[in-house]
């Protein structure tokens, strides 16, 4: 994933940030233990911010780490967090971790992805429900968004497509208003065009509401903590509430953007059915 840096001062940047976030001049200059006018000067280019302040305004404003490199580069400074690969030797603790970590959530789906939602790791949970994709949406780099959303791949066993692909795509698009990133909005625009799969298609041509997709068969309540997947898997309908995780307080640009998603059973139907394929 690239970062394309805007053609202008750091004190444009790190104002666009501070709105971004809705936080007054004041507000951030108490937070960073300095003062409105000096945080004023900074946005209008008046005054030099020094590599330690850039990082300390970056920190209060929440700013991604691939960012806070590209502000220091715009204000003259050398970036500061590494991006390594994750097949580094460097990794390698982080990598057996995050392994042990899917193996330990077994029998449940669970995987890693990164910035741009290319699967690095997942479970046999995971394994379980890709059965039957077709090889093409296969191929590495796996991504998670298009394995999901494509009209080939999970896409036409997922009985609330509709609502779940809204979440997804909300969820794409708080990423791009964060990272400048053109990988990223490719792939958005490439999933947001997607049609919808050929059963969906029928049911909505079917259903009262005609033009909208619509889930086809009937579905148990809807469980009111969280917006659950619910995914056809051998004749069952199994539903899941995810959860997302990512890294405290990362140095590096690649583990900042990993993020563990894991995917417990919503019903006590779809626990029993996972454990039935527990070794």
């Amino acid at each position: 994933m690239t970062t394309v840096v805007i053609d202008t001062g750091v004190g444009p940047l790190l104002r666009g940030w501070r709105e971004r976030r809705r936080i007054s001049q004041l507000e951030l200059a108490l937070r960073a233990d300095s003062s409105a006018r000096h945080i004023s000067f900074i946005e209008t280019g008046r005054s030099r911010p020094s590599e330690e302040m850039i990082l300390r305004l970056a920190e209060h404003l929440d700013v991604p780490v691939r960012e806070r490199n590209a502000l220091l580069v715009v204000a003259g400074y050398a970036p500061r967090f590494a991006r390594t690969a994750l097949d580094d030797p460097a990794l390698g603790a982080l990598r057996e971790g995050m392994e042990r970590l899917l193996r330990g959530y077994e029998p449940y789906p669970a995987l890693v992805v990164d910035g741009v939602y290319d699967v690095v790791a997942a479970n046999r949970g995971i394994e379980m429900l890709l059965e039957g994709v077709p090889e093409h949406l296969l191929t590495p780099p796996l991504n998670a968004m298009r394995l999901t959303l494509h009209p080939e791949g999970l896409a036409p066993r997922i009985r609330n497509l509709q609502e779940w692909r809204a979440d997804l795509l909300r969820q794409m698009r708080r990423q791009i208003a964060l990272v400048r990133s053109a990988e990223l909005r490719e792939l958005y625009e490439e999933v947001a065009g997607y049609p919808p799969p050929e059963r969906h298609v029928r049911a909505a041509e079917s259903g009262p509401d005609g033009g909208r997709w619509a889930d086809d068969g009937a579905l148990p309540p809807t469980p009111p903590f969280a917006l659950p997947l619910r995914i056809e898997h051998e004749g069952r309908v199994l539903s899941f509430v995810s959860s997302i995780a990512t890294f405290n307080t990362p140095m590096d640009v690649t583990v900042s953007e990993l993020a563990i998603e894991t995917f417990l059973p919503a019903d006590r139907a779809t626990a029993d059915h996972l454990r039935s394929f527990a070794p």
